[in-house]
């Protein structure tokens, strides 16, 4: 087969339709709603109406054969502002919960009550990072013990940081149903709304990312249908049998959600670096000093240079993992890890520099490569830091059992 890197024309057309609305809606907003550290639920709207966010976008975008179509509206939308973009893109991991791990009949039932509409949107939440189980998945303390008599399952624990954690219409939680298999004893429940039981604190204040919600979670004694466990009990009990006669088990729940979602959180990080190193350049083409513009001199070119080269790199490396990822092809050398790993790295990067070449300017809320600068951090922490996405590879191309 010819290999090429030209965009199809519908692809292409995605793309300038997300980056119409990340520079016509996303942009304006950015600096107020990170200001207020508040939900921009107006942009929200503004997106489900225009059909950016919703079940629909995200099956079309998923259906792209070639795997690159979200990649690209995600770069589009967070190259308009990362904080906004979260709030609207936040739901997917949710999504990405229910379909790595549910049944078809649970995909058609809760993802779209994820989204709600346009005339009344709602989000969605993946909750299993907790206090003491960050990267340490299979330190999990939230329980799930199941009623027989009433078919119900029954939550207890705490979660830290879920995006949209509280305010969501559906939380999907990761809970461990026989803590002595660690993380293979673990399964991913959702909660329906309005579930006793289950509250949110507030919202937790943070360096960047400030438009989108991030809060603890706190379960208890929450009870759902026997039916809420993704991929059903008689597949749990399948898997837990297997796990405990020491056969090699499937991969638990929440790795499962973050092998799909690499690739696309990758896109979004070249989309913060991007925006900073285009802002930079232009910068450093009207910025004169000692009677020229700053771009002339060797440190401000190759510092740009620089930029743009690793922001392409990791641009390939996350197309690379997304198609693969469409195309069942694995990752036998943690090509997904690879991908997040690059891109989380080079969007502190290139935002620090594009810091950097502004100066004093830099520094100040008036320049938005600030608030880019303050946005790219948690992009080598969120969904695996650098050191796990290194820790996948090293594993996968050694073979050995690295800690």
């Amino acid at each position: 087969m010819e290999f090429w890197l030209d965009l199809n024309e519908e692809q292409r057309d995605l793309r300038e339709w997300v980056h119409g609305f990340a520079e016509g809606v996303v942009r304006p907003a950015a600096a107020e709603w990170d200001e207020r550290e508040e939900t921009p639920w107006p942009v929200i709207q503004e997106a489900a109406k225009i059909g950016l966010y919703g079940f629909e976008f995200l099956a079309n975008t998923w259906s792209d054969p070639t795997g690159l179509s979200l990649p690209l509206a995600n770069e589009e939308l967070f190259w308009g502002d990362a904080g906004i973009g979260m709030a609207i893109s936040g739901t997917a991991l949710a999504v990405a919960a229910i379909y790595g791990s549910g049944t078809p009949e649970q995909l058609v039932e809760w993802v779209p009550q994820c989204f709600g509409d346009a005339a009344d949107p709602k989000v969605g939440a993946f909750c299993t990072t907790e206090p003491e189980a960050g990267s340490d998945v299979a330190a999990m303390r939230t329980r799930a013990r199941y009623d027989q008599a009433k078919d119900e399952w029954v939550l207890t624990g705490q979660k830290a940081y879920a995006t949209n954690g509280g305010i969501a219409e559906v939380h999907v939680v990761t809970a461990s149903v026989d803590p002595e298999l660690g993380a293979r004893g673990q399964a991913a429940f959702v909660v329906p709304p309005g579930t006793p039981g289950l509250a949110g604190t507030r919202k937790l204040r943070k360096l960047g990312l400030r438009a989108s919600h991030t809060a603890d979670i706190f379960l208890d004694e929450v009870r759902v249908p026997g039916s809420c466990l993704l991929g059903g009990k008689e597949a749990l009990d399948e898997r837990l049998a297997r796990a405990r006669s020491g056969q090699r088990a499937s991969r638990q729940a929440a790795m499962r959600t973050f092998e799909l979602s690499r690739p696309a959180v990758g896109a979004q990080a070249i989309g913060i670096a991007r925006a900073a190193y285009e802002y930079a350049l232009e910068y450093a083409r009207t910025r004169v000093q000692f009677g020229r513009p700053i771009i002339e001199n060797q440190a401000i070119a190759f510092a740009l240079a620089d930029m743009r080269t690793e922001i392409d790199a990791a641009r390939l490396l996350v197309w690379r993992a997304a198609w693969m990822g469409r195309n069942d092809r694995p990752f036998t050398a943690g090509e997904g890890s690879m991908s997040k790993l690059k891109a989380g790295e080079v969007a502190v990067a290139t935002t620090e520099k594009a810091v950097q070449i502004l100066g004093g300017a830099g520094y100040l809320r008036d320049h938005p490569v600030e608030r880019m600068y303050r946005d790219a951090k948690i992009y080598t922490i969120f969904e695996g830091t650098s050191e796990i996405q290194r820790l996948v590879i090293s594993r996968a191309i050694s073979g050995m059992p690295i800690r």
